[in-house]
């Protein structure tokens, strides 16, 4: 089997004077991990920054991620990551895990994932969470850079709280997934994403189901409340710009 084999590990913990340390912080491969400044005084932040072009066809690469009980943690990406095709055609793995503890706070906010033309790109995100943990999770899909035919994406979305599950779906676009391109999926929008939110606060007070955009040309939104404290923001759209924009709405509880 040819490819990348990797695994990047953070680990976040409180650091006894109100803020939150990293003990784990240990990239490897093409993912490189950086502790960048945080706006927020209680957490600590951390930025994957992509050492080489990656993945490629072959590549087993992962990310796992632990906010320990009590910790504040936000990770974001320096730039989008491009699945690209391989020598061999082999399909490409992507797996982030991540565990949030008792009244930690995670922020998973990544740059767009770009499936490329002729790349074979499997994507997992799994989220264990802990009783009374708060979630922000970001996810965007963009099918193809500018001017060429998207690659197979599938992405596959599990997240759990106290060990009951609160979501799991999977998508799949590109070349050989049935009906992705026609009016029930994407139709003529080549990105889409997703803002998930679990919060105790929306144990009292559920987000209410709305369409907050519904837009020809900038797209398409649909705001969705979750069987527990959580609720889902789901975009259409055109380009990664306009998803971005709305996915920048509002979801707190």
């Amino acid at each position: 089997m040819s490819g990348v084999h990797a695994t990047a590990r953070i680990t976040a913990v409180p650091d006894g004077r109100g803020g939150t340390a990293l003990p784990e912080l240990a990239g490897e491969g093409p993912i490189a991990l950086r502790r960048t400044r945080s706006a927020d005084e209680r957490a600590a932040r951390v930025t994957v920054v992509g050492a080489m072009t990656a993945p490629l066809g072959g590549d087993r690469l992962a990310v796992h991620v632990t906010a320990a009980p009590g910790a504040v943690l936000h990770v974001d990406a320096a730039a989008a990551t491009v699945a690209l095709p391989g020598r061999g055609g082999e399909r490409a793995r992507y797996e982030v895990r991540l565990t949030v503890g008792e009244d930690a706070e995670l922020h998973w906010l990544p740059e767009p994932l770009i499936a490329a033309e002729g790349s074979d790109l499997l994507m997992t995100t799994t989220a264990e969470l802990a009783p009374g943990a708060r979630l922000v999770l970001r996810e965007e899909q963009i099918l193809g850079r500018a001017g060429e035919r998207p690659g197979r994406l599938t992405t596959r979305l599990t997240v759990r709280i106290g060990g009951r599950p609160l979501l799991d779906q999977e998508l799949s676009f590109g070349p050989g997934a049935a009906g992705w391109a026609g009016p029930a999926v994407l139709h003529t929008y080549r990105a889409a994403g997703q803002l998930l939110v679990v919060d105790p606060a929306f144990e009292e007070k559920p987000a209410e189901a709305r369409v907050p955009v519904r837009d020809a040309e900038q797209g398409e939104s649909v705001l969705t409340p979750l069987a527990g404290p959580a609720a889902l923001l789901t975009a259409v759209a055109p380009d990664g710009l306009c998803l971005r924009r709305l996915l920048s709405a509002s979801v707190a509880p």
